[in-house]
């Protein structure tokens, strides 16, 4: 069993900047780490994946604005998040994928095996 623990959400102005960390409990080698995000009335989405060897994924709509890093040696996965809109309000939730080897655009909600319990991102107008 492995447990996720998010850290940095928050309130931010629109055009705003956010980091979001995530710390794992056990080991992450492997295994794609990431964000998804869930806005009220709406389904879980990805937002940002990052493979073991450092390749990413980013949803069109944080393209150039997100940056998502990990560092293996201690088992955490970041989120840096620039230009926020008012449309990136939800509540974000950190991942780790259930298969080895793949890649960060193979992740999706149906290969998650562990979440985090997810931080309130709020970017006002």
């Amino acid at each position: 069993q492995v447990q996720l623990a998010e850290s940095g959400g928050g309130l931010v102005q629109a055009g705003g900047s956010l980091r979001l960390s995530c710390a794992a409990s056990g080991p992450t080698v492997g295994r794609v780490m990431g964000w998804f995000r869930q806005a009220p009335g709406s389904n879980r989405e990805p937002v940002a994946s990052i493979s073991y060897n450092g390749g990413t994924y980013y949803a069109d709509s944080v393209t150039g604005r997100f940056t998502v890093s990990r560092d293996n040696s201690k088992n955490t996965v970041s989120l840096q998040m620039n230009s926020l809109k008012p449309e990136d309000t939800a509540v974000y939730f950190c991942a780790l994928d259930r298969n080895f080897w793949t890649t960060a655009s193979e992740m999706g909600t149906a290969t998650v095996a562990y979440w985090g319990q997810g931080t309130q991102v709020t970017v006002s107008s």
